[in-house]
């Protein structure tokens, strides 16, 4: 049996088993499972892997998309770019194990977007591995853009009492890459004025658990085109099975 799976810190919130079991039945895999392992610590990992000898790949989620960067053996070059992963190779040869880091999340945003990406400008809410793909994406398509948070702050990243009605104006397209709002967190969202927005901006929330988070219906409400992170989830998710069935260290 061939074993891949979900690592994060909590999962309650992911459809990724669930994608992958009915990916299975749909493409007629044979001899494949998905499981998630929540991980409290990374600290833990290598004693997974080494308790899973079948387990030849996993994907990467909140918040361990940069800090599992140190546990890996190799990086192709948009990971490397990005510094931020999403998906892990596993190949085993005489008791021994080697990591290879990859990012989807880069090809899951960019092919879900594809209608949107002419737009003036660009925020990105959050600074964790979801906000540094999104942000290679806008540099290769060379949108500008602002990070938001809330402890940060650089040339290119603003706290989120910066944000004014005229950058909201300005920078239509608002992408929320940190988990506010998230399952089983509904009721929460990020910080932003929501009173200055628009029909004309374009909220995308990479959070796809609920479907339409406070954020997404904050953009509804005043004809704002919003759309959720499941096409992304599943683009990504895709790739990634690309990856583990591809010799990836030729």
């Amino acid at each position: 049996m061939r074993h891949f799976g979900l690592i994060g810190k909590t999962l309650q919130h992911s459809f990724s088993a669930k994608y992958f079991r009915e990916k299975f039945l749909s493409e007629n895999v044979q001899n494949c499972s998905y499981s998630l392992f929540e991980l409290g610590d990374l600290a833990g990992l290598p004693a997974l892997i080494e308790s899973l000898p079948n387990l030849e790949g996993f994907n990467v989620t909140i918040p361990y998309k940069k800090s599992i960067i140190p546990y890996l053996d190799f990086l192709d070059n948009v990971a490397f770019e990005v510094g931020a992963v999403n998906t892990v190779r596993i190949v085993r040869s005489a008791g021994k194990y080697l990591l290879k880091g990859f990012n989807t999340d880069v090809i899951g945003f960019l092919l879900s977007t594809n209608e949107f990406q002419n737009v003036s400008g660009a925020l990105i809410l959050g600074t964790g591995g979801g906000a540094e793909a999104v942000a290679y994406v806008f540099k290769k398509l060379k949108i500008p853009y602002f990070i938001v948070s809330r402890n940060l702050r650089s040339h290119q990243i603003i706290g989120y009492e910066d944000l004014t009605k005229e950058m909201i104006r300005d920078y239509p397209m608002i992408v929320n890459s940190t988990p506010l709002g998230m399952f089983p967190d509904v009721d929460l969202m990020p910080p932003i004025n929501y009173d200055f927005l628009t029909e004309k901006n374009f909220l995308y929330d990479l959070i796809y658990n609920p479907s339409e988070t406070q954020f997404l219906k904050k953009g509804k409400q005043v004809g704002a085109k919003v759309m959720n992170g499941l096409k992304m989830l599943q683009i990504q998710a895709d790739k990634s099975w690309e990856y583990w069935n591809t010799n990836v260290y030729e």
